[in-house]
């Protein structure tokens, strides 16, 4: 072989030696290039120095509610898990990264030559599984939207709750703070008969006892309203000792939206309903991956070569999976395709529950309305016209303290049930609001 020649090979030579025996440093994933650390921002309350509540004054039901969803962590968590999740449609569509080759087909044992080449290879598919890929990824980004949905209507639910929780509390507080002070009328009435003789000591004794068993109750119902406080505070994000300032109550209007309107909107906008629809969407998407496995993948090397007879020139390769171990292909299709009849089920099923769960919450609700419009309007004027009456007649010495009582605890009953009867129109409401994915709420 001419000198020239010798010398000509020997850098390719060495940068081949070189390239082949040192060991090359880890390839990185699509993953590991393109991930960045983001910290989200949560939206947390910021307790204030002076333990004032950021709160409104008064506080309605509808600004609890969208309180606790700009500040519950929940939600700042089911964020970031869309975001996170919205980068999986770009990682799964690329291709595999090219792989370097270097080769040393032929070295005389006199090392006068070398066969050599240097080579880049990139594989890809001779199908749509990448694009069939992509599809999936999205739907994945469907099923996360919807749950991040969900968790802001739970949070909100829960907001909801315990604001009704500690308003019902305050309004028990309320009754009986009314109760005491009539109990505490009834008794002065009662001494004042008893010191002009026309009472007995025993109406008197029994006229003190409710005196003290209602301070009771109400002392005991102020730490409980401590109670209702710590929860409402903890599920609007805010420090469970700060205060809370007045509670507005929920006025009984008349239904906005028929029976079909309302569950038509739970159909289209509840996210149990999305979810299930993103599932069968992405379950179709991996039936159409693992068909795309059918078709081979290519292999495209190329790269320049050198040869001891020719010298320097061009290299091309070019190649293909043979995909003959079908049995395996063949259970991942069976396998996605039960994944499809599955979700199609649970589908169906999601949506015959939500269609169960609204008409429950409509109709409960019109119970609930018009319980409240008659105790509100009817039963309790009367009930405290009664005890008015009878406690005039009491003072004026023609009914019996017996009357009273019976009188009072009629007027307790009643207001009892009222409470009750607020509180229970205003969780259906909450309920119905959930049952068709209503961020709004009735005041």
């Amino acid at each position: 072989m001419p000198e020239r020649n010798n010398k000509s090979l020997r850098p390719l030579v060495a940068g081949c030696l070189l390239f082949t025996f040192t060991t090359p440093a880890r390839a990185q994933s699509p993953s590991e290039r393109t991930a960045v650390v983001v910290e989200p921002k949560t939206t947390s309350a910021t307790t204030p120095s002076n333990g004032v509540s950021p709160l409104p004054d008064p506080l309605t039901l509808s600004v609890a509610r969208r309180f606790a969803s700009s500040h519950r962590l929940e939600i700042v968590a089911a964020r970031a898990q869309v975001r996170a999740t919205s980068e999986r449609p770009r990682i799964v569509s690329v291709l595999p990264d090219p792989v370097i080759f270097t080769s040393i087909d032929h070295v005389p044992f006199m090392f006068d030559g070398v066969d050599a080449s240097i080579g880049v290879e990139q594989s890809f598919p001779l199908s749509h599984v990448l694009s069939n890929r992509r599809r999936a990824a999205e739907a994945s980004v469907g099923i996360a939207r919807a749950e991040s949905d969900r968790t802001k209507l739970d949070v909100e639910l829960e907001a909801a709750d315990a604001f009704l929780m500690l308003l019902r509390q305050r309004q028990l507080i309320r009754i009986l703070a009314d109760q005491s002070a009539l109990a505490e009328q009834l008794r002065a009435t009662t001494q004042a008969r008893y010191a002009s003789g026309t009472g007995t000591a025993s109406d008197l004794l029994r006229a003190e006892t409710d005196v003290a068993r209602l301070q009771g109750e109400l002392q005991a119902a102020g730490h409980e309203e401590k109670a209702k406080q710590a929860m409402l505070n903890t599920s609007l994000g805010l420090n469970a000792e700060l205060p809370v300032p007045m509670l507005l109550t929920v006025s009984a209007q008349q239904p906005t939206q028929s029976w079909l309107e309302v569950s038509s909107r739970a159909a289209h906008d509840r996210p149990e309903l999305a979810a299930a629809r993103a599932q069968v969407a992405r379950s179709e998407a991996d039936v159409s991956v693992m068909k795309s496995m059918y078709a081979p993948m290519a292999m495209l090397r190329t790269g320049p070569a050198y040869t001891m007879a020719e010298g320097p020139g061009w290299m091309l390769m070019f190649g293909v999976s043979i995909p003959i171990w079908r049995s395996g292909l063949d259970a991942g299709v069976r396998e996605a395709n039960a994944m499809v009849a599955m979700g199609n089920a649970e589908l169906g099923a999601m949506r015959r529950m939500v269609e169960g769960e609204v008409a429950d919450a409509f109709h409960s609700l019109e119970s609930a309305r018009a319980r409240l419009v008659t105790l509100r309007e009817e039963v309790v004027p009367r009930a405290t016209r009664a005890i008015e009456a009878t406690l005039a007649d009491y003072a004026a010495g023609t009914a019996p303290l017996i009357n009273v009582l019976d009188a009072e605890q009629a007027l307790w009953m009643v207001q009892l049930e009222l409470v009750d009867a607020e509180f229970n129109f205003a969780s259906r409401q909450v309920l119905l609001d959930r049952a068709t994915a209503r961020m709004e709420s009735v005041e």
